[in-house]
């Protein structure tokens, strides 16, 4: 029970609960009716009927020119086409358009192509036409275009052409012909780009990027030796390995360098004759320079009596390398018992020459003559080779039948005896001639004659120190 109570009448209505609950779904009813009775909305593009669908795409291919021919027929949704076209382009743009109406099942092609030459020619005259006429419209805007790339592509030559400012930036002449090369090519690259934007042209821009891209990659792939090579010549001329003139052995050819060209490293070899290697070998290659450092050391082995104090024989062999006059007095000269063999015993005599002073392998040759002469002299036994001979008995029985050996000589089968051959006596060679080891200076001046004929550009410099 709900009790209200007035203060002017202090009268006290009552009502119920449940009779309250019992009028709210009629009020609920009458104030949601307007709703209920409205009918939902509809699109009436979507629910058109045969008729209408027939109507819409006869009305459209009426605006074509090329579609005038088509004619249409629905039934239930299905749209079927009939008729002429001038090319099988146009009966897929028809095609195209009756699928895209709200309502249509499926298309039915029934067009016939005719490939007229009318047809079929008055649209590519009209399109070539209309073509024309755009860019004579666009004229004006093309040559602005032109006007900036040519600009901007002066502007990048002028300042490669700048050698100064590029010798200031790098001392080596390579990397400043380079660096040239990368503005010039930014610069193109920068007029280039501004032109195709004035021109509203970047679609085009990014394809041609896109496929200079590719074909980039394409022929990074195919020129990839000559690529490597090209960066071993740049890596060559800021670091490099040996200067003009200098003995180099690359790889176990050996000659003298002529020249470091951007392609490859020209050595005279020792013969006089012209040896190419691909700058891309060098830079991988095991590298023996002999004129880097003046000081060389030659050695070379003798063999003495297993009998022989090998000690002794050191000793004099040591005194006769110091009392040469092109060996030097530090490092000494010096020597090693080598190894110990069934009949001999093997020495390694070293010696150190000035290389600027003396040629190498004179002074190798004259300092095994000298020791092996001096060891003679002193009683030394060169070891020679020793064979042990086995004969039958029958053979050694018609041996001393047929001849007889005496201390004077030996007696054929007549009793005449024959002499003994007798050594010769070795002849003393002059010393004037042993002791010319200076070197050969014809192989440097046939250097300096190819050298002075600037065929290729050199990268060696003689300012930069040698890596």
């Amino acid at each position: 029970m709900v009790f209200l109570k007035t203060n002017s009448t202090a009268t006290t209505v009552t009502l119920t609960v449940n009779s309250a609950l019992a009028w709210l779904p009629l009020l609920l009813v009458f104030w949601l009716s307007p709703l209920i009775a409205q009918p939902p909305a509809t699109d009436p593009v979507s629910n058109l009927d045969d008729e209408s669908i027939e109507a819409r795409i006869t009305t459209i291919y009426s605006l074509l020119d090329a579609l005038t021919g088509v004619e249409v027929d629905v039934e239930e949704g299905v749209v079927l086409l009939s008729g002429t076209v001038s090319n099988g382009n146009q009966a897929e743009r028809a095609l195209s358009l009756a699928a895209q109406i709200p309502g249509v099942f499926t298309v039915e092609d029934g067009i016939q192509r005719r490939l007229d030459v009318e047809g079929n020619l008055t649209p590519l005259l009209a399109g070539i036409k209309s073509s024309f006429n755009q860019w004579v419209g666009a004229l004006p805007l093309i040559g602005v275009a032109i006007l900036i790339f040519a600009i901007v592509t002066y502007l990048g030559y002028a300042l490669a052409r700048w050698s100064s400012l590029w010798r200031r930036l790098t001392p080596n002449s390579f990397v400043a012909e380079l660096i040239a090369q990368a503005v010039k090519a930014v610069a193109v690259l920068v007029g280039l780009v501004a032109a195709l934007n004035l021109l509203g042209a970047t679609t085009v821009m990014a394809t041609i990027l896109g496929g200079a891209g590719v074909v980039g990659l394409a022929i990074g792939f195919a020129v990839r030796d000559s690529i490597e090579n090209y960066i071993s010549s740049i890596m060559l001329s800021l670091r490099q390995p040996f200067r003009a003139n200098d003995h180099v052995v690359i790889n176990e050819q050996e000659g003298k360098v002529v020249r470091l060209t951007s392609r490859a490293t020209i050595l005279m070899t020792l013969d006089g004759n012209q040896l190419r290697i691909p700058n891309s070998t060098v830079f991988k290659a095991v590298i023996l320079n002999y004129t880097h450092n003046p000081e060389r050391r030659f050695q070379f082995e003798l063999g003495v009596d297993a009998n022989d104090d090998p000690i002794a024989a050191i000793k004099v062999g040591v005194e006769t390398l110091a009392s040469l006059p092109f060996v030097l007095d530090y490092p000494e000269a010096n020597a090693v018992v080598n190894k110990v063999g069934d009949s001999s015993i093997i020495l390694t005599f070293m010696g150190w020459i000035d290389q600027q002073q003396t040629d190498f392998g004179r002074a190798r040759s004259h300092a095994i003559s000298a020791a092996k002469n001096v060891l003679e002299k002193e009683g030394f036994t060169l070891p020679e080779p020793v064979y042990k001979l086995r004969f039958d008995n029958h053979e050694i029985q018609s041996t001393l039948a047929g001849e007889q050996t005496t201390t004077s000589g030996t007696r054929d089968n007549s009793g005449t005896a024959k002499p003994l051959k007798k050594r010769q006596p070795m002849i003393e060679p002059d010393k004037r001639q042993l002791m010319d080891v200076t070197p050969d200076k014809h192989l440097e001046e046939m250097v300096n004659e190819e050298r002075a004929v600037k065929a290729e550009g050199d990268l060696l410099d003689e300012r930069r120190p040698v890596d």
